[in-house]
């Protein structure tokens, strides 16, 4: 009984030295600033200014003198489509208009891009609308290689695809929320796309007052 007893006793003390170790550990992760639970969302981060000049923005080097000579997005995108999202630019429509001709080839400028006009729709569950991929908005930019295979295998049914996954930078949320417009409440729409009869869609709260 006595070293029933004795076991009983390590094992607790083990037990309160382990939760020790798990709240120390805990609390210097709070003290690096991962408090937050949603910090690894970079999604669910407030914007912070918009556009700002190359010496600001984070990207540049700021101590570069030739930083400062270069021309600010602000100047840059001064006559192209604006949006609500992301960095406030369309560059689709902006493209559709011929206001802007991006290079296809770094060393040739003569080389066009291969664009694939097709539209792929995934179909969703409940009454929210389904997403219609433009395959043409998006080959007008980029090659077929920078997401097939390794994003999403070029096969029916082959891809998972959830929003968890999207905010958390996998499959379209590997672009969208870095380089495009990011997922938030008020660009649901512009891949939802596809009505399911005559289902009037709520509108949250927060989508409201976008």
């Amino acid at each position: 009984m006595k070293k029933s007893y004795t076991i009983l006793l390590l094992t607790m003390l083990m037990g309160i030295n382990s939760f020790v170790v798990k709240a120390e550990t805990s609390n210097e992760a709070s003290n690096k600033g991962v408090s937050n639970v949603n910090s690894f969302n970079r999604l669910l981060k407030k914007e912070s200014k918009t556009n700002p000049p190359p010496m600001e923005d984070g990207i540049h080097d700021a101590d570069n003198p030739g930083t400062a000579l270069l021309q600010a997005p602000a100047t840059a995108f001064e006559t192209l489509d604006k949006s609500k999202h992301g960095n406030h630019i369309n560059w689709v429509s902006s493209l559709d208009a011929a206001k802007i001709a991006p290079r296809w080839d770094r060393s040739d400028p003569t080389i066009q891009p291969i664009v694939f006009d097709l539209n792929i729709i995934r179909e969703v569950k409940g009454s929210m609308p389904n997403v219609i991929y433009p395959h043409k908005a998006h080959t007008e930019w980029l090659d077929c290689s920078n997401c097939h295979p390794d994003i999403f295998i070029p096969q029916k049914g082959a891809n998972q695809i959830s929003m968890a996954s999207i905010m958390l930078g996998e499959k379209c949320g590997v672009c969208h929320g870095t380089v495009a417009f990011p997922v938030t409440t008020s660009t649901c729409s512009l891949c939802h796309t596809q009505s399911k009869g005559n289902v009037q869609l709520p509108r949250s709260q927060a989508s409201n007052s976008q």
